[in-house]
This record gives structure tokens, C-alpha cells and sequence, in this order.
């Protein structure tokens, strides 16, 4: 929704995704932590058996985190520097799950948490082509939403209307756009 309002948004998860790409940083010691197989006939890493490593175990998560979130750390502010390098002390945002969970949320002026209802939590990532227990797992990861919200400069709730988070959504926009 933020994308769609013309701000420049950062997804860390896509981020996180390219740094696991064959001949990138954090593509050799995945395999190497993890095991070879998880290279697909094109080499590139199989993300939803990695993904069914680490949720099943905390401290294969862990590992795999502490692999991954300092690379994402730094390409996150590599962007932040030429963002603002091209186009001065615009706001830009980071869209990730774990945000609070990897330290991320020091790097930044503010945090806008996003949440909604633990059953909607299931029903979106069932949506999604999870199974249930995969998707508990990966809920089971992340702060709960009361915890994060503590966290928050801002917050969306996201648990009623489409048509209501957009409301939240375009009154945070407008906050952003005013002249500071």
C-alpha cells in the first residue's frame, strides 16, 4: 500500500532471498550448514526445504539468521546510503517480519508495526500454501504482536477491512508528508 502511495519501500525478505543466490554471500555456507541437497537442478537454494529445516528446529533458525541478518544488515544500509545519496532525507521503508527480532528497528527513525489477529495470522499463510503446522512454526518465530507493538512509533492494524487498513495506511502517509 505504501509502494502504491510512491514511497520507496525496502522488502528485507527479498533481500534476504538475493543474498542466497548462487555466487552471492551467504549462498556457499547455507549450503554448507545445511547440506548440498538443498541446491535445486539450477543450483539455486530449494527456499521451502531450507524453510522446512529451520522452522522445525530453533536453533537451525537461529543459524540460518546469523548467517543471513548481518548481510541483509548491511545491504539494507548500502541501499539507505545511495537512497539518500540520489534523493536527500527522503523517507524510505523496511518492509520485514523480523524486523525487532534481528536488531533492524535500531538502524531506523521510526517503526510502523503492522499486525493483526494470531487466527488471521494462520488463515493468511495457509492462504499462502503453508501447511498449518508450517505456519504455526513460523508464527512461533516472530514476536507476538503485543510485544512488537511496544516497539512501535506507529501502528496498522490489519486485522479488520482491507478498505480500513487503507485508511490507516493513507493517514500514515499523510503524517510522512507533511512538512517537517
Amino acid at each position: 500500500m505504501l509502494r502504491d502511495l510512491g514511497f520507496t519501500v525496502l522488502d528485507a525478505d527479498a533481500l534476504g532471498h538475493q543474498l542466497m543466490e548462487p555466487g552471492q554471500p551467504a549462498y556457499d555456507e547455507i549450503l554448507t550448514e545445511f547440506g548440498a541437497d538443498l541446491a535445486s537442478a539450477d543450483g539455486r537454494i530449494d527456499r521451502r526445504k531450507l524453510a522446512r529445516i529451520v522452522f522445525a528446529d530453533p536453533t537451525k533458525l537461529n543459524r540460518l539468521n546469523a548467517i543471513l541478518h548481518p548481510r541483509i544488515r548491511e545491504a539494507m544500509l548500502r541501499k539507505f546510503a545511495e537512497w539518500q545519496r540520489a534523493n536527500g532525507r527522503d523517507v524510505v521503508f523496511v518492509e520485514a517480519a523480523l524486523l525487532v527480532e534481528a536488531g533492524f528497528d535500531k538502524e531506523l527513525d521510526g517503526l510502523v508495526v503492522t499486525w493483526s489477529n494470531p487466527e488471521q495470522q494462520l488463515e493468511r499463510l495457509t492462504a499462502r500454501g503453508l501447511s498449518e503446522a508450517e505456519a504455526k512454526r513460523r508464527i512461533a518465530a516472530q514476536l507476538a504482536p503485543e510485544e512488537k507493538q511496544r516497539y512501535a512509533t506507529y501502528q496498522i492494524d490489519c486485522s479488520r477491512s482491507i478498505e480500513e487498513t487503507r485508511r490507516q495506511v493513507a493517514v500514515l502517509a499523510e503524517i510522512f508528508r507533511a512538512p517537517r
